[in-house]
């Protein structure tokens, strides 16, 4: 081989080197951008959590892989209908029964995934499915649960109780109301009322204790994840 043969085979190796790199850096920065996409703030905080963004992109795929397996399904009417009566009911206990209030709105979000298809599991796992299809309102999950861990040690103010009312709301929201915007719109979500009010008594309640009044937002996201999942 000649001296221009092994200068014109070098040339073509570190071409195809620098090829084969873009296409690379390339295809990560897609995955980066669905996954971000997916995933909204939630990608954010994995990555911060896990320190590294490849690794925390792995995690974040682990999660889609492990809930494209699991049977997640739609709340049919009845179900719906008593979820509803049974969140109206633990809403209007709060003003008198703010502590028990919050404890029973985390056991009913619980149930709700249960019952949706999510499996019994320890709360970061929980939270880590939910946020596949619920990425917009995990956020407000892991508030509400660590303000109902902390008043389990009596350290949670009645503001903090009030405001994981209304976190848990947001995601009981979704979980039920999923599919089915009349449903939503059956257990008051709505645009005003969610940052709560105070009575004329001094105690602290939660807006719309009567079901009437919603969490901001909270159904603008509703049911987009869980509608592609059962058309599927």
């Amino acid at each position: 081989m000649t001296q221009t043969e092994i200068i014109v085979a070098i040339v073509v190796i570190v071409v195809l080197l620098l090829l084969v790199a873009a296409f690379s850096a390339r295809q990560r920065q897609q995955r980066s951008e669905r996954l971000r996409q997916q995933f909204g703030p939630e990608y954010e905080r994995t990555v911060r959590d896990v320190g590294n963004r490849g690794r925390a992109e792995q995690a974040l795929e682990a999660r889609q892989q492990r809930v494209s397996q699991l049977d997640i399904r739609p709340l049919d009417e009845r179900q719906r209908a008593t979820f509803a009566d049974r969140w109206r009911a633990i809403q209007a206990r709060f003003v008198d029964e703010p502590v028990g209030a919050v404890a029973d709105a985390d056991a009913l979000v619980g149930e709700a995934m249960q019952a949706r298809g999510y499996p019994v599991a320890d709360f970061e796992q929980r939270a880590a499915d939910v946020s596949v299809d619920h990425p917009n309102v995990v956020q407000h999950y892991r508030a509400a649960h660590d303000v109902a861990r902390r008043q389990l040690d009596g350290r949670a103010t009645t503001e903090e109780l009030r405001r994981a009312m209304v976190d848990y709301r947001a995601l009981f929201d979704e979980i039920v109301g999923s599919g089915d915007a009349s449903a939503t719109g059956a257990m008051g979500v709505g645009a005003a009322g969610a940052s709560g009010a105070v009575g004329a008594g001094g105690g602290t309640g939660v807006a719309g204790a009567s079901g009437a009044t919603g969490v901001a937002g909270a159904s603008g996201a509703t049911g987009a994840p869980d509608a592609a999942r059962e058309t599927r």
